[in-house]
Parts: C-alpha cells; structure tokens; sequence
C-alpha cells in the first residue's frame, strides 16, 4: 500500500517561522527529505535524507520511491513549496513514477518575498511579485518595473547583477532599491539605497529586491 508525502514549507529560513502545523508533519513523517540547512531547523527527525543542488533531483526520486513502497515523506521546501520551492519537480517526478497525486499534501510556508513586503511595509496583492529563480529570463522584469507599482522580486544571480541589468536597461541609476538580505536570521541586513548603489556593492545570494 501506498505511503504519502507531504511538501512542507518551512518559511524563509529561522525556526521562528515554522508553522506547528509542519512540525507535526515532520515529527510523525518516516522520513524526512531537505537540505542540511532545512532539517537542522527540526529537533524530532525519525530518519532523514539530505540533498544539495548537485544531488536535489536524485533525492527527490528516492524520497517518491519510499512513499511508494509505503513511508510517510516530509520534503522540506524553503519559504513556500509553490513559489521557486519544490512543488513542480515532485509533481513530475511522482507522475513519472506512477504516485497518486491524491496522496500528496501540500503544507505553505512563508515565503521571503512576503517577508520583505512586511518589512518594507507593502501591500503584497499591491506588487509586482516576481521570481527568477532557476530563470534566465531576467528581461522580464523590464515589462513590469515601470507599471507604478512596487516590484519584489527574487534574483536569479548577484543582486549587483540583477542592478547592473536594469541600469543597462536605462532605468535610472537614482531609482529607489530596498535589498532584503538574510530575512529572519539573526544578521538579517535591510539595505536602503539607488539602484546605482546597489549595483556597485556586495550581498549574500539569500536576498529579496525590491524597485520602488
């Protein structure tokens, strides 16, 4: 008989923003599937299974397979499974496979985008809210970026990349940026600044732009 898996949500990286809801999924789960950084944020592991960039797609097949053959899996997605999180690749992976998307539940988490948007005090259903994770087509945020709305938006490379494109792009080098860096952690780094500014300083990959 069939186990079941659950894609958990595990916010935006500081255990504050677990919801109890996952930590009852990862408690009772058989097996617990995420990145080093993902699990550690859990104390009550039964067994767990992690992955990194290199090895993310092999695991997750292993993580189907052992709902297959009957195990309850919790995969740990950062932010929100739905959004630049895991939820499509295991969709694929257990459709491939034969898994019966009826046992499969979803469980939301915070993204860092709607953490920024807290921080910098927007009304999210009121911003061009855009990802470009995993995405080469960064020129998509040219069709948006001049529509009077606040733009968030989580970079596919270097801030400074994402900056330096849109300057290349002739938006002005005075536009007002807000870099989110490392939201809920304790060296969490709110950055105010011009786009020009922006784009001629250094930040950790873990960071959220917002082009007001």
């Amino acid at each position: 008989m069939a186990g079941k898996i659950f894609i958990v949500g595990i916010g935006p990286g500081s255990s504050d923003y677990l919801t109890k809801r996952a930590l009852d999924v990862v408690k009772n789960a058989d097996v617990t599937v995420g990145s080093i950084r993902a699990v550690d944020l859990f104390e009550d592991i039964r067994e767990k299974i992690p992955f990194n960039v290199k090895n993310l797609v092999e695991k997750l097949e292993e993580a189907v397979e052992l709902a297959i053959g009957g195990k309850t899996v919790a995969i740990l997605s950062t932010g929100d499974p739905g959004f630049s999180g895991v939820l499509n690749t295991v969709l694929r992976i257990a459709d491939e496979k034969g898994f019966d998307e009826g046992n499969i539940e979803v469980i939301p988490g915070i993204s860092s985008l709607q953490l920024a948007a807290a921080k910098t005090h927007i009304q999210w259903d009121n911003a061009n809210v855009m990802t470009f994770h995993g995405r080469e087509n960064v020129e998509d945020i040219l069709e948006v970026i001049n529509n009077g709305k606040a733009t968030i938006a989580l970079p596919s490379r270097k801030v400074r990349d994402m900056a330096q494109f849109l300057l290349d792009n002739g938006v002005s080098e005075s536009r007002e940026v807000t870099v989110c860096e490392r939201l809920s952690y304790d060296d969490e780094r709110i950055v105010n600044a011009t786009l020009k500014e922006i784009a001629d300083s250094e930040f950790t990959y873990m960071c959220i732009m917002v082009i007001h």
